[in-house]
């Protein structure tokens, strides 16, 4: 089974690859499936998550997430990723995260009321000025990403809040959090460190090993908060991670041995699949963590399920390809299941074995903000009527904007630049008044070439895949010098005379 960063990032894709996937929706068909069981399932998805959400609130909140089954909490951000459970923080009482997480889903399912009283306590009370060791990655997707998805939601008027509530509480504290990461960067690479102290920075001798979604995942949140704010270092420092990384793939264009190959907008083969991972949810009622579909046998260690979206994602996104009503048949299935094998009175509590169906006590914020999402959007996809959303690895709406879209990186720094380079580089570039035009929307190569942007003088502009040689006389000592050539987009290798460029192997 696919981790479920990975077919996060696959769902992202297909739907940057159909972005009009969601321009027709259920509620503007005759559907197949009758309207009135739509609507059963849409009500039995809305108590589901307000179990969830009502528990975590009366019991768990202000902390970070519920414990269902003793009704209590847990402060779990600090060991988000953290497998070893090490540097946990002694004097840290949550964040909320369960209720960042649950913001968009509120809205969603109609509740401004719910939602503005929670923008109000996280205005008032809401500090990251905490000494606590975060995962970046989960952080990013989780925290940061709620924020920014919140606050664009917020300030959609269709939204109907109430005048003068929102003034952009929840941007303020997405732009406090972003600059609490940027200290990550600051490294050799331009890859950023895996963890990060949300008061201190990047602790002394901290591990430098990171992962391929903690370099290459940010740009959504990150590039978000630019557009948003203004400040393109955000959005800047994470494009040049994602370069960096993508420097780094193998002839394959694979990137390390955590990363599988997946299905990119192929409805027939994404069909097959999610098939096969349905079979195996009716074979135990729930989705096993890992499941060796070869050998049609559970993983011997990894046999727990703690309420994780992926399929009812993929069920949701599969159904707005098709309009296939066998898709909203799966989706009732994973809806029972989950009130049959993990509704508890406090919630809903975590599979620590799918043979055994034994519990363990703790609510998964991404219950809220994925899992309940993606089903009461299969039954219920009015919410996107006449919108273009962007859904993020945790499952947070981002809309797609033309503006957004065509105004992309106006200048792509080069991934061996120091941290100090970089940050003197964006501040020259926020003092320029005048906008460059961009390499990747003009699909311009070789790196430097004369362009003319509709009446200002001709610029130079650098292409969208070059990465510069480490050195400017182009000498080098092995293939890590080496950058990428601009006009084929190939990776340069290190001659045995010790220069960059093209090279055959004969």
């Amino acid at each position: 089974m696919l981790p479920r960063k990975f077919i996060g990032a696959w769902m992202l894709v297909f739907l940057v690859i159909f972005p009009n996937i969601f321009n027709l929706c259920t509620s503007q068909l005759e559907p197949r499936w009758g309207v009135k069981k739509r609507h059963v399932m849409r009500e039995k998805v809305r108590k589901m998550f307000y179990h969830a959400y009502d528990n975590y609130m009366n019991y768990a909140f202000p902390h970070d997430e519920l414990k269902p089954i003793t009704k209590s909490f847990t402060d779990s951000l600090s060991e988000l990723g953290n497998l070893k459970l090490e540097h946990l923080p002694q004097h840290y009482k949550g964040s909320a995260l369960t209720l960042i997480e649950s913001l968009s889903s509120l809205l969603i399912l109609g509740n401004s009321t719910e939602f503005e009283r929670a923008v109000l306590w996280l205005s008032d009370n809401l500090t990251f000025d905490v000494d606590a060791r975060v995962n970046l990655f989960e952080c990013n997707i989780r925290v940061l990403g709620g924020l920014v998805s919140a606050h664009i939601l917020a300030t959609d008027s269709t939204n109907r809040l109430v005048h003068g509530v929102y003034e952009n509480q929840l941007l303020i504290l997405a732009e406090e959090l972003g600059k609490r990461f940027l200290p990550a960067f600051n490294t050799p690479t331009g890859l950023p460190y895996a963890w990060i102290n949300l008061k201190y920075g990047v602790m002394v001798d901290e591990t430098t090993e990171t992962s391929t979604s903690g370099c290459g995942s940010l740009i959504l949140e990150m590039g978000a908060l630019s557009r948003l704010t203004g400040d393109p270092t955000y959005e800047s420092v994470a494009i040049r991670a994602l370069r960096k990384l993508w420097s780094m793939r193998s002839s394959l264009n694979l990137l390390g041995t955590t990363l599988d190959v997946v299905l990119v907008g192929d409805i027939a083969a994404a069909n097959s699949s999610h098939r096969e991972f349905f079979h195996v949810w009716e074979k135990f009622g729930v989705l096993p963590e890992r499941y060796l579909l070869d050998h049609q046998m559970l993983h011997p260690t990894e046999k727990y399920y703690p309420l994780r979206p992926e399929l009812a994602e993929s069920t949701f996104y599969l159904y707005q390809a098709t309009k296939d009503s066998w898709y909203l048949k799966v989706g009732e299935s994973i809806v029972n299941s989950l009130n049959l094998y993990t509704k508890v009175e406090g919630g809903y509590a975590s599979i620590k074995d799918v043979t055994t169906k034994r519990l363990e006590d703790h609510q998964h914020s991404f219950f809220l903000a994925e899992t309940c999402k993606y089903l009461y959007l299969l039954f219920d996809d009015s919410f996107l009527v006449d919108r273009n959303y962007i859904f993020t690895t945790e499952g947070h709406p981002l809309p797609v904007l033309s503006d957004w879209h065509e105004r992309l990186p106006d200048t792509y720094i080069p991934t061996n630049w120091s941290f100090a380079q970089v940050m003197e580089f964006l501040l020259v570039q926020s003092e320029k008044q005048a906008r460059r035009a961009s390499a990747m929307s003009l699909q311009v190569c070789p790196a430097t070439t004369k362009v003319n942007s509709g009446g200002h003088d001709n610029q130079q502009v650098e292409s969208a895949c070059h990465i510069h040689d480490a050195r400017a006389d182009h000498r080098c000592f092995t293939d890590e010098d080496c950058g990428v050539d601009s006009t084929t987009c190939r990776r340069r290798s290190c001659s045995m005379a010790g220069y960059c460029g093209l090279w055959l192997l004969i």
